[in-house]
């Protein structure tokens, strides 16, 4: 995995007045949130949060209304100053950053998609695109060019000259996209942007935005309340609960491996056809040429159990398991059955 582009360690954020005292009561005492908020008068958003994301990740953080996942991520852009703890971006540390550095992070670093994307009603679809650019002062010329290519992307080249009032919500949703990445900021921190959406339109533009990521290559935190939204498009998931990260992993390993009941909850009506893979229900194999299978079919170590299931269906006997070009595990029709009931 390569250097972090994010790195977050330690956060914390306590609403109100008492919040320095009631956070070293807290370390010292143990006591919990509703304590605090008993004693103190405050409220722990986020308590003690630490991860990493890579260049070019698209990272999911998920939970309930009220778990604290929109308030940690506008630490990031530091639209919400931490408690304590240490906000790394792009190598630099953003509670050390004057107030014309943060500007500039906002402007050019770390681009924001809400679930509101209040634009601005009186401009076209392609001036709201261009907005960014223009309080960066770049000419009219550079500013269309770049909102028209930002169009193009999100698919709405030939709205450039509508309204937003002429837009259906999800073409709202791809012109704000649109604006975020016309400042080709490094990071896009995207704040539950589809859920408002009705589910076909939702789906839809959860494809693009995958779409466009494998063009763009932008690394992303995504906000959402929506598990199936999370393993859809997220590299790797952290669970929230009560301002605290219950869980992180693949999306594979939060849906097989969950840490708690918390989180088994969450996942227990999850699809596991298109998720979960054949070296997660395979037996091992030991590398012996005498035991090797000979004949049969065989899949890929990353294939899944949706495409396995296919292949079950023609052909008889066990299936092998393929890495390296070298076989590792068996897979029965009995292994195939409990990991799709997991």
């Amino acid at each position: 995995m390569s250097n972090p582009i994010v790195q977050c360690t330690g956060i914390w954020k306590i609403f109100g007045h008492k919040a320095k005292a009631a956070l070293h009561a807290i370390r010292e005492q143990g006591l919990s949130k509703s304590e605090i908020l008993e004693q103190y008068g405050a409220v722990t958003a986020v308590a003690d949060v630490s991860f990493s994301v890579s260049e070019g990740e698209i990272f999911c953080i998920m939970g309930l209304s009220g778990s604290g996942k929109s308030t940690l991520i506008r630490h990031i852009n530091r639209l919400v100053e931490p408690t304590a703890g240490e906000i790394i971006v792009a190598g630099r540390n953003v509670s050390a950053l004057s107030n014309s550095e943060l500007r500039a992070l906002r402007s050019t670093s770390v681009g924001m998609v809400f679930q509101n994307m209040a634009l601005l009603p009186h401009r076209s679809v392609q001036d709201n695109v261009a907005l960014s650019l223009e309080l960066r002062s770049l000419g009219k010329a550079q500013r269309m060019k770049t909102a028209k290519e930002k169009l193009k992307l999100v698919g709405l080249e030939e709205w450039a000259s509508r309204f937003p009032d002429e837009l259906s919500g999800g073409m709202k949703q791809r012109v704000g996209l649109a604006r975020a990445m016309a400042a080709d900021p490094e990071i896009l921190l995207m704040d539950e942007p589809f859920s408002a959406l009705d589910p076909l339109i939702r789906r839809q533009l959860q494809q693009q935005f995958l779409e466009l990521s494998k063009v763009v290559k932008k690394t992303t935190i995504f906000i959402t309340h929506d598990l199936d939204e999370a393993i859809r498009l997220g590299t790797h998931i952290a669970i929230m609960k009560d301002g605290r990260f219950v869980q992180v992993g693949t999306p594979e390993e939060i849906v097989t491996e969950p840490a708690d009941e918390y989180v088994a909850d969450f996942v227990k009506g999850i699809s596991r056809l298109e998720l979960v893979t054949a070296r997660k229900i395979m037996k091992p194999i030991p590398n012996d040429p005498v035991l090797m299978p000979q004949n049969g079919a065989t899949v890929a170590a990353t294939e899944k159990l949706g495409a396995i299931i296919d292949l079950v269906t023609h052909h008889e006997g066990d299936i092998t398991v393929m890495e390296d070009n070298r076989p590792v595990g068996i897979i029965s029709r009995r292994d195939l059955l409990l990991g799709i009931r997991g």
